[in-house]
């Protein structure tokens, strides 16, 4: 199944264009390296949580976006061996010393997607989360998700991805596990649901808000919703 590195980066409002460009001038040396997709989404409804949030995710700063993005391999040991290469890449030295953004609070790390639903398609618009869950919860919630995976899609959804983390290291400023306060040895799920736009994802999402099969008591969750970070964003490259 596709394994996933996601990243969350926290970019200056008027560096979204220099931004672009730094990503689709790197999508041909990332192909090369195995990767098969390269997603970057610019934030576009990113609510401020009470508990945990994007922003506080990469410490953004006042005049700074929030973008999802993610590279999709076809398995781990392609992953391991593309990062490998990367590690060895004079080109990759140069890309970095011309990032329109902190790199000190990117974070980071790969995912293995548990699982993967709809056929997927053009999208124009994602909805991006990341959930704490505890290690021992990993098979249920993996049916939960499996359960809940086809409301979205009955409701305009074109795909639904949840991907367990596999490969999480502590950051020097930044990480997963700080960005969801990870309790206890608790892991992160990297996880998004693409639409074709954001007409038919507010559309959708109002439905699935009242569809009866996403009322789950709050007890029965296999996570910490009240730390769950998610927020809606617009695609500026899908290559």
């Amino acid at each position: 199944m596709t394994y996933v590195e996601g990243f969350v980066v926290a970019v200056p409002a008027a560096n979204k264009d220099e931004y672009r460009k730094h990503a689709a001038d790197a999508v041909p040396l990332f192909k090369e390296f195995g990767v098969t997709r390269h997603v970057e989404a610019w934030g576009d409804d990113v609510p401020v949580g009470k508990t945990t949030d994007f922003q506080g995710a990469v410490q953004a700063k006042d005049d700074e976006v929030v973008v999802f993005s993610w590279f999709e391999y076809p398995d781990k040991a392609t992953r391991d061996a593309a990062n490998e290469k990367m590690m060895a890449d004079p080109r990759m030295e140069e890309m970095g010393a011309s990032m329109p953004f902190d790199g000190s609070r990117m974070i980071f790390a790969g995912f293995d997607a548990i699982v993967d639903e709809g056929a997927g398609g053009p999208m124009g618009y994602v909805d991006g989360f990341l959930v704490p869950v505890p290690p021992a919860n990993k098979d249920a919630y993996r049916a939960m998700a499996q359960g809940v995976a086809p409301v979205f899609t009955d409701h305009g959804a074109t795909r639904v991805v949840e991907a367990w983390g596999d490969d999480l290291t502590d950051g020097k400023v930044t990480d997963y596990s700080r960005a969801v306060k990870a309790q206890d040895g608790e892991n992160t799920v990297f996880s998004w649901i693409e639409w074709p736009d954001k007409a038919t994802r507010d559309a959708g999402m109002a439905k699935v808000m009242e569809d009866e099969r996403m009322k789950t008591p709050a007890d029965d969750m296999p996570f910490d919703g009240k730390r769950m970070i998610y927020g809606g964003f617009a695609p500026i490259l899908d290559a």
